[in-house]
């Protein structure tokens, strides 16, 4: 038998994993035919022995196998006799925790034959969802307006989501979560304010991106790590802008860039507010800001405060 689970949201992949493993645990409660192989670090043939070999106490084995993706002779030797994996009593279950080329003859073969489950990045409504559930397990009720500003300071990484919620209920005692709660004890991520300081810029606001870049220095962030992802992001906007005039929507670009797709949705949104000359301006002016630190002729937050200031 084998399963297949994989997907960028790590965090329920994991879960689904931990799951398996631990109803597997209370049958076979020896563990000495529970097994974890890196392909990255393991050949075929140890593997195939592995499979191969009687299993202690003649129990069921649970085999799991990571980065089947990322070792090509894997592959190769694995699709020349699949049905001597399929045809197996034991477990094998194939776990990725990174993003898997859907077009591989593997990938194709595990969609076609096997029981496989992909996990995708929450978002909009099963996002709210899941953390509303979250907070039930604490019996805590959180209203829509706190719901949606910690998702702006955290987005959908549901590691950071889940530590916070714990974080909050803690500190909370059962009391109501407000939203100073949140702006005291949720770091938000550095690119969530970035798209809010975007989105001042692309608006003209220049007042508004000078509080929130002064909000970042405030919480310890450099102006030059603050100066990094602000040119990290205008390069995104070019890239996606350039996209856009060729013609491609979202769901193509999805498909294209090699980026988070949460990152992709809001820049897409963002880079429709600019045009493609003025983004290229404004990236030439971030690189001769750089340029001016790093050879001394300006301090790193005059050259934050210049460049808003230019734009």
């Amino acid at each position: 038998m084998i399963i297949f689970l994989y997907g960028p949201d790590t965090y329920r992949s994991k879960q689904k994993l931990n799951e398996i493993i631990s109803h597997y645990q209370k049958i076979h409660k020896s563990g000495l035919n529970l097994k974890y192989f890196d392909l990255k670090e393991k050949d075929f043939s140890e593997i195939e022995n592995e499979i191969s070999s009687v299993p202690m106490l003649f129990e069921k084995k649970l085999i799991i196998l990571k980065n089947a993706f990322f070792n090509r002779k894997f592959e190769e030797n694995f699709l020349k006799n699949p049905k001597f994996f399929l045809n197996l009593k034991d477990i094998i279950l194939f776990y990725e925790a990174k993003e898997v080329n859907e077009k591989t003859p593997l990938f194709i073969f595990f969609k076609k034959n096997v029981k496989s489950q992909k996990f995708s990045l929450l978002e909009e409504q099963r996002l709210r969802n899941w953390i509303k559930k979250e907070f039930e397990k604490y019996k805590v009720d959180i209203n829509e307006s706190i719901l949606d500003l910690l998702i702006d300071f955290v987005g959908n990484d549901l590691w950071q989501m889940e530590n916070e919620i714990r974080k909050l209920v803690s500190f909370k005692s059962g009391k109501k979560i407000e939203a100073k709660d949140i702006q005291i004890l949720v770091r938000p991520k550095i690119e969530t304010d970035i798209f809010k300081t975007i989105d001042a810029l692309s608006q003209k606001n220049k007042k508004k991106a000078l509080f929130l870049i002064q909000k970042h220095l405030e919480k310890g962030d450099s102006p030059s790590y603050i100066l990094a992802m602000i040119n990290f992001q205008f390069r995104n906007l070019l890239i996606i802008k350039d996209l856009i005039e060729k013609g491609k929507f979202l769901k193509k670009i999805l498909k294209e860039i090699n980026l988070h797709p949460y990152l992709i949705k809001k820049t897409y949104f963002q880079a429709k507010r600019f045009k493609f000359d003025e983004l290229k301006k404004i990236y030439q002016k971030i690189f001769e800001v750089d340029l001016k630190i790093k050879t001394g002729k300006i301090k790193p937050q005059a050259a934050l405060e210049a460049l808003v200031a230019e734009i």
